[in-house]
């Protein structure tokens, strides 16, 4: 899997046509669903043919999106760094999605769980949503900061970790703030992110692109 070209790719989009996802897509993406509740103590479900989705039965003002039928409910066990675990793995089926020919969006907002087909239990948060599906358009490239503008480094930034902030740059964030800052300092990466609206949930994503460019050797999302 090229993800330099899957994440150069992948944009939000809202606006969906009616075709639906086919099975064997379906099973894929579950298995890393599968795979990521077991690693992170998540409740991650992916919820299909849906024609509600974002109107009666789960997204109270669900804005501007159209034909959503499809999304993946990012739902954990309440901790402290829950938010930052549905950033970095929702992130990796976004990219999954990209992959294999569809389309995504992150959704924050006031949910309802008045007729929803999730799951949650008592010591569980649903911390936000992925609408997925066919998308109308391939959505649109947004404005990017520099490097200059997230990134510091003691000394000459080494090739490694240009790559992870190229990537991180490329990360969806809330209101496409990137109200981020990476730094090296004796040869380790620290990422943190400034205060904002869903800026944790922004940490793990932007975790998650830097880790694909700069290699796991160089710096590994803990959990």
């Amino acid at each position: 899997m090229d993800f330099e070209q899957i994440i150069e790719q992948r944009h939000s989009v809202r606006a969906y046509t009616k075709k639906d996802i086919e099975q064997n897509l379906i099973d894929e993406i579950n298995l890393d669903i599968e795979e990521y509740n077991s690693l992170a103590n998540l409740n991650i479900q992916f919820i299909t043919n849906e024609p509600d989705a974002f109107g009666k039965s789960i997204l109270a003002d669900f804005g501007r999106f159209k034909n959503v039928k499809n999304y993946i409910a990012l739902i954990g066990k309440k901790c402290d760094n829950l938010d930052e675990k549905i950033g970095y793995f929702g992130e990796k089926l976004v990219l999954k999605a990209q992959s294999l020919g569809l389309n995504t969006c992150w959704v924050g907002g006031t949910y309802s769980k008045k007729n929803s087909r999730y799951k949650i239990e008592k010591d569980e948060k649903l911390i936000c949503v992925i609408a997925i599906g066919y998308g109308e358009t391939n959505g649109k490239v947004r404005k990017l900061k520099s490097v200059s503008s997230v990134a510091i480094s003691d000394v000459e930034m080494p090739d490694w970790f240009l790559r992870g902030v190229k990537f991180a740059l490329l990360a969806p964030t809330a209101l496409n703030q990137q109200r981020y800052i990476i730094s090296l300092k004796n040869d380790k990466v620290e990422i943190n992110s400034k205060i904002g609206f869903y800026t944790k949930v922004d940490l793990g994503i932007i975790k998650c692109h830097f880790e694909l460019g700069a290699g796991k050797e160089h710096y590994c999302f803990e959990y």
